[in-house]
């Protein structure tokens, strides 16, 4: 089985369970005519964060890595009435991109989009609390966005950090390349993280190979 079989198997299971609508097929639609890379998660990928938002009853979000606002759409519409999503997004290009499409989708004023790097705009964040994270930007800060993550995500609140395996390059530890290496960094810090309980879980389909990890904020004496 390759990649081939794995996109046709996404095929038949997002049309069972995450079927697209026409605002998240106009989201991809400009991503696509922006030129921008085909990096944002699948319609499966965008249901089950979507999922996990309502199974942890999720008001406020936090996404680190907007792109086109392809998974805040699936988050967004996770909120309940009066919920709250935070997006970071280094690039205003990007940043209006996704303002246009979160706009198409109803989602104005439910979310916000803060422009800057994100090492930047996250300590702006200190004093709020979000009950998910979902992290999915550049892979050498991933290290210090976690740790951000786990400052700003509530005790029994869930982070998420996308893009863990890279097609299975994580084990090589003789490739130093600077993605590679923060997502090593990550590994390491997590496993020696009291403050979380944690998993990664490899996924297969239209994205290629790659996974998630899924991170529980523990209460303190937990």
């Amino acid at each position: 089985m390759g990649r081939e079989q794995w996109a046709a198997v996404d095929d038949y299971l997002g049309e069972r369970h995450a079927p697209e609508d026409p605002v998240l097929i106009a989201a991809r639609r400009a991503a696509d005519e922006a030129g921008l890379p085909h990096v944002a998660v699948s319609p499966l990928q965008g249901k089950f964060l979507q999922v996990l938002a309502r199974t942890v009853q999720a008001r406020r979000i936090l996404e680190v890595g907007t792109l086109a606002g392809y998974s805040t759409i699936w988050l967004g519409r996770a909120l309940p009435p009066g919920g709250r999503l935070v997006t970071l997004e280094h690039d205003p290009a990007r940043a209006e991109i996704a303002r246009a499409n979160l706009s198409r989708a109803g989602l104005d004023d439910v979310v916000e989009v803060r422009v800057g790097a994100a090492l930047d705009t996250l300590p702006e964040l200190v004093g709020e609390t979000f009950d998910l994270t979902f992290v999915d930007a550049d892979r050498p800060n991933l290290p210090e966005y976690f740790r951000w993550a786990l400052e700003l995500t509530r005790p029994g609140g869930l982070v998420v950090v996308d893009n863990v395996v890279r097609r299975g390059a994580v084990l090589d530890e003789t490739d130093q390349d600077p993605e590679l290496v923060g997502v090593r960094r990550f590994h390491e810090l997590l496993a020696a993280e009291p403050r979380a309980a944690a998993t990664a879980i490899q996924t297969v389909g239209a994205k290629g190979h790659d996974g998630f990890t899924l991170a529980l904020v523990l209460s303190e004496g937990e």
